[in-house]
């Protein structure tokens, strides 16, 4: 792949807690700020998101008293799984990731920011229904492609990548450039669900060596 003038590059969440030692931690998290630099050089278009709640967020295990982080609620607009308070607007803990280059972006979709709807995909929040506007804007700009990278593989960069590929733009996730929590379950972990579900809904794969 070598990007061109339709082609931009989604860095999804790539922020102080969603690293080792954070409040919610991405194994591994860290690892991903060297590769996503080094692609950033490689596009003309770069945007990034940030997950920015307010405090009390209805995500917030602390929100539901006698409830505990990474149970599940049930909410208006379905299942909601609860996690550490995390990205607290203005906190510390929202910031970009040190090392993270962010000069380069021409937009910065702050999500999550209602406190009664949580917001994994940079398109659309959990309601379905509430759109952040970054279609529009990638429609207006002309881009065709988005390539995806960041926090986390099964979370955030996959809600981001299949709203991507609805939205009518082709959409590819840099593997060497994501890490997952990868949260366990029956029919094993949530990572390769999440490649299986990317797969079945014509997202690529690809690795920063392929990106000239």
């Amino acid at each position: 792949m070598t990007p061109g003038d339709t082609d931009l590059l989604l860095v999804v969440d790539v922020q102080v807690d969603f690293l080792p030692g954070g409040a919610l931690p991405v194994p591994d998290g860290d690892a991903v700020v060297r590769p996503i630099n080094g692609l950033q050089a490689r596009f003309r278009h770069i945007a990034l998101t940030q997950d920015w709640h307010p405090p009390g967020h209805v995500s917030f295990a602390s929100h539901h008293p006698e409830r505990a982080p990474f149970e599940t609620v049930r909410l208006a607009g379905g299942e909601q799984a609860l996690w550490p308070d995390h990205c607290v607007q203005g906190s510390a803990g929202a910031a970009f990731a040190p090392g993270l280059d962010t000069a380069r972006a021409a937009l910065i979709v702050r999500k999550g920011l209602q406190a009664g709807v949580d917001s994994y995909s940079a398109f659309l929040e959990a309601d379905r229904t509430t759109r952040t506007g970054l279609a529009g804007a990638l429609r207006e700009r002309g881009i065709r492609r988005v390539v995806l990278c960041g926090l986390a593989t099964d979370f955030c960069v996959l809600w981001s990548a299949l709203d991507a590929r609805a939205a009518g733009f082709e959409a590819w996730v840099v593997e060497d450039a994501v890490a997952g929590i990868d949260v366990p379950s029956s029919a094993g972990g949530s990572v390769a669900a999440a490649w299986a579900r990317m797969e079945a809904a014509g997202i690529g794969r690809i690795g920063t060596a392929d990106v000239t």
